[in-house]
C-alpha cells in the first residue's frame, strides 16, 4: 500500500490525506475496516467500512437482480414444403402463444431430397409463416437458406 491516502469515512465526508499508519488507526478507533477503492489514484484512496456488512449487501443485490432477470428463450417450430393449411394452422396458434410469454420463435423448413431444387417455393412458405404471425411478432432479416435449412427468427412485439 502507499504511504499516503487520501481516505474517505463511512458517510463518505473526506478527511483529507494522511499517513496510511494514522489511516489504519482511526480504522480501529471506529471498529471498522480500511478498505482501498482506488490505488491508481495519487495519493490512494481509502474508505472506512464495515468490509462484511458491505460484502452481504452487495451478494443481496446481485441475488435480487438475478431473480428479476426474465430470460428470453429460443422455442422452435419446424415446418416441411409439403405441410397441410391444417397443421400450419396449429403451428401458428403454438407460436402465438410462445411470443405472447415472450420468448423468440425460430422457424425451420428442412428441404429433403429434391426439394432443395424448389427454394423458392420453400422460402415462399416460410414468409407465409411468418405473415401469420405478423399482429404477435416481427423479424429482423428475410428467411435465409443455410444448407438444406430455411431459418427466421421472429421476435414477439413489445
Amino acid at each position: 500500500m502507499a504511504d499516503e491516502v487520501r481516505l474517505i469515512d463511512e458517510e463518505g465526508q473526506q478527511l483529507g490525506t494522511m499517513p496510511t499508519s494514522k489511516a489504519q488507526q482511526i480504522a480501529e478507533e471506529r471498529g471498522l475496516d480500511l478498505v482501498l477503492v482506488s490505488g491508481g489514484a495519487k495519493p490512494g484512496v481509502c474508505k472506512l467500512m464495515d468490509y462484511g456488512k458491505y460484502k452481504f449487501d452487495a451478494i443481496k443485490k446481485d441475488k435480487e437482480l438475478k431473480r428479476n432477470q426474465k430470460l428470453v428463450e429460443i422455442k422452435e417450430i419446424q415446418l416441411s414444403m409439403t405441410i397441410s393449411d391444417h397443421d400450419i394452422a396449429y403451428r401458428v396458434v403454438n407460436a402465438k402463444k410462445f411470443l405472447a410469454d415472450g420468448n423468440k420463435v425460430k422457424v425451420t423448413l428442412r428441404m429433403r431430397g429434391r426439394q432443395q431444387a424448389y427454394t423458392k417455393t420453400c422460402i415462399d412458405v416460410v414468409k407465409n409463416f411468418v405473415s401469420l404471425l405478423e399482429e404477435a411478432g416481427t423479424t429482423d432479416k428475410e428467411p435465409e437458406v443455410n444448407g438444406k435449412n430455411i431459418i427466421v427468427v421472429v421476435n414477439p412485439k413489445k
